[in-house]
């Protein structure tokens, strides 16, 4: 797998300058025209993760890979994208131009302005939606948004930290306007806040070395301080999934991303995933996958 593109990558490739010191605290925040990138843009980037969240506008003949999805654009087709520190992803451009807007931020910025971190937005959270195909009219919306956030970034204003926070909230809110309703969360959100914030920490795996360390519902239990049949019971509630389908929903989307693009053994990724077996990761991935870990690595 391709090593993760850290923010100064990304301004050094993007841009041709060091990252800047654009905040005055509470992490990094920026926005950008794609268009205005001094470098041409790769047709093919590499895919990988990043260990920053974007927000993108673009419009243009493309197709976008994340995890083990693809959402394919034609031209002049508008789409909103969400992507997070957790999922791998590229965007594959299939013809020149592809203009619009992005905005990157770390992971320390919206908890400067919030108590929400990013991964409690459900934009930013591994299986929900994320890729947004917008309409004319609600493309020029966004884009009047991004053109705010680009003349507040130019602004002397003394809270334009604050006002950008809001810009980027807005967003959000007008992202998940989109997206299809979610299930109440019920009476616990703490609870499933606490479990979702240990499952993220095991992710992503980035070397051989590297374990999961909780890797049965009994385990997320046992950390949480609360019975098993409790945890499931309230994330069954909140999410309409139990604890060991929320596990192993997250584990097979992680074996498929190092299957394909790591070269690992199969072995060894089941090791990194709590499997002790070779057959047992294969017995748990083809049941979750409806295919053997051989067979998609072949794909």
């Amino acid at each position: 797998m391709a090593p993760t593109q850290t923010l100064p990558d990304f301004y050094a490739t993007k841009l041709h300058q060091s990252l800047p010191d654009l905040r005055r605290g509470g992490g990094h925040f920026a926005v950008f025209r794609l268009e205005d990138f001094p470098a041409a843009p790769d047709l093919a980037a590499v895919y990988g993760r990043r260990d920053f969240y974007k927000i993108m506008l673009g419009t243009g003949h493309a197709t976008y890979h994340y995890g083990a999805q693809q959402a394919r654009l034609a031209p002049g087709q508008h789409a909103l994208v969400f992507t997070n520190a957790q999922e791998p992803y590229s965007w594959e451009l299939h013809e020149l131009p592809y203009a619009g807007y992005c905005c990157v931020f770390t992971q320390d910025f919206l908890p400067a302005h919030t108590r929400l971190p990013p991964t409690d937005l459900a934009v930013f959270q591994p299986q929900s939606p994320c890729f947004f195909r917008l309409d004319t009219g609600q493309a020029a919306a966004f884009g009047a948004l991004f053109e705010k956030m680009l003349a507040e970034q130019a602004s002397t204003y003394a809270l334009k930290d604050e006002l950008l926070f809001h810009y980027l909230m807005e967003c959000v809110h007008g992202a998940l306007k989109l997206a299809p309703a979610a299930p109440a969360v019920l009476a616990g959100s703490r609870l499933v806040a606490a479990f979702r914030g240990l499952l993220a920490q095991q992710f992503p795996i980035v070397s051989p070395g590297q374990r999961v360390k909780l890797y049965t519902a009994q385990a997320f239990a046992d950390r949480l301080a609360v019975h098993v049949n409790s945890l499931n019971r309230t994330l069954k509630a909140a999410t309409g999934k139990t604890t060991s389908q929320l596990l192993a929903q997250r584990l097979v989307q992680e074996a498929r991303a190092l299957l394909v693009h790591t070269d690992w053994p199969i072995g060894q990724i089941g090791y990194c995933l709590g499997f002790d077996e070779q057959t047992h990761f294969t017995h748990f991935f083809k049941r979750h996958a409806q295919c053997t870990p051989t067979a998609m690595r072949q794909v």
